[in-house]
């Protein structure tokens, strides 16, 4: 195969036919094909989309590409995936909340994704915690705790993972297809029963525009039809942070907030709202409002807490940080931001909210930065409150003042003061 040939399809804003997609995916993964040819394919991709017959041929070929996972449990098997946004921590409470009501949740995750912080980034936080596992381990680790939150296998859809990296360092994240063929190549991959997925919207989100929520919300759809994957799709905001924290040590912390049954209510609501959707999809719930008692049980009694201090020690973690959120690393120097009028307080850019998290060492600029777990930012007010001009709104967690004149002038632009109280809902629809 030249890949120029595909290279001119795509330039001149043809459609790929499934065979050429599977020969360009398994050349690529061989390393046969050139990361900038693969970079000006993305990149027409990004510019011309693709066609919907176009996408599940090249989701079968990423598929193809490597192994398929099947698990062998006698409960059901289900996942839940987000398209990302700021301070979304979601998958770390619901894994083992779906577990302790019955699920098995083989949950393969991602890193931090440009303004974005990664699942897998926040759980390594855990002092011991693994997440590199060979495909032959998983099965041990669902046996053990229910569930698992892990990354990619080498050979688990290899070629997403090539691209995804790609996808960051170049700048083509927020690109329809590609978004939808990434999440749903690795779900697929899982042989799943059921998925849930939770599209952000906003500013916050690499989805900025409801209609480019709506068209990855599309696509996905097309996708699980072709493979016959019962799959429900919640649109939810993400104009302003999920939970009062972002950063990775902090989001375990508030994580584990919401395992004792407290922490921040939009965090709960979306666990709460996704599992019971999840229960419902595979009959262990008549309805979701049965379902998402069943979480809230779980998340109230013990249970989830219970079942997630198993799967952390399964995975290598340190139990004593689950019951002790003291033993997280913790950043040694803390400076306030201030609100900068009086009003209600708003977010005008929370994309600027993950990039002041990176500019304290808490994100990657290249592949292979290594992340400090202890940065981030404590927001003291939630959108909607009254706001004193000159009261501190956010607590900056920085190490010996690394960055922190640069997350300071993010903060600028992220953080807003209003006459109007109004504050988007969470749940956009479903």
């Amino acid at each position: 195969m030249d890949p120029r040939d595909l290279l001119a399809i795509k330039r001149d804003g043809g459609a790929l036919s499934k065979a050429q997609s599977a020969e360009f995916l398994s050349a690529y993964t061989a390393g046969e094909v050139a990361d900038y040819h693969a970079a000006v394919l993305l990149t027409s991709i990004f510019i011309h989309g693709m066609e919907d017959e176009e996408l599940t041929g090249w989701t079968r070929g990423m598929i193809a590409t490597g192994r398929t996972l099947s698990f062998e449990s006698d409960r059901p098997i289900v996942d839940k995936h987000s398209t990302g946004g700021v301070g979304d921590k979601v998958s770390i409470p619901l894994a083992p909340a779906l577990a302790a009501c019955g699920c098995s949740v083989p949950m393969i995750s991602g890193r931090g994704l440009g303004h974005t912080g990664g699942t897998l980034d926040k759980l390594e936080a855990i002092p011991g915690f693994r997440t590199e596992f060979q495909a032959e381990e998983l099965q041990g680790l669902l046996d053990k705790g229910g569930f698992f939150i892990a990354a990619q296998t080498d050979d688990l859809v290899p070629a997403d993972k090539l691209l995804y990296a790609l996808r960051d360092v170049t700048g083509l994240v927020a690109s329809p297809p590609l978004i939808s063929s990434s999440i749903l190549s690795k779900k697929l991959a899982e042989g799943l029963d059921a998925l849930v997925l939770d599209v952000k919207v906003g500013s916050g989100s690499f989805l900025t525009t409801p209609e480019a929520a709506s068209e990855v919300t599309r696509r996905m759809h097309v996708i699980a039809a072709d493979f016959d994957l019962p799959m429900t799709i919640f649109r939810t905001s993400m104009t302003g942070p999920l939970g009062a924290t972002v950063g990775h040590a902090l989001e375990i912390a508030e994580s584990l907030e919401c395992l004792r049954g407290g922490g921040p209510t939009d965090l709960r609501e979306l666990v709460v709202l996704l599992g019971g959707e999840l229960l419902r999809l595979v009959g262990l719930a008549a309805e979701e409002g049965e379902g998402r008692a069943r979480i809230e049980a779980a998340l109230d009694d013990g249970d989830a807490l219970a079942a997630f201090r198993v799967g952390v020690e399964a995975q290598g973690g340190d139990p004593a940080a689950v019951d002790d959120p003291g033993g997280l690393p913790a950043a040694p120097d803390h400076a306030e931001y201030a609100a900068p009028a009086s009003g209600h307080m708003s977010f005008t850019d929370c994309a600027a909210i993950g990039r002041a998290v990176g500019a304290l060492g808490g994100g990657r600029t290249h592949l292979g930065d290594k992340i400090d777990p202890a940065v981030g930012l404590v927001f003291t007010k939630r959108p909607g409150e009254v706001v004193e001009e000159g009261e501190p709104v956010c607590v900056i967690h920085h190490r010996e003042g690394r960055g922190l004149d640069a997350a300071r002038a993010q903060l600028d632009a992220a953080v807003g003061v209003t006459d109007a109280q109004e504050v988007e809902p969470l749940v956009l629809d479903a």
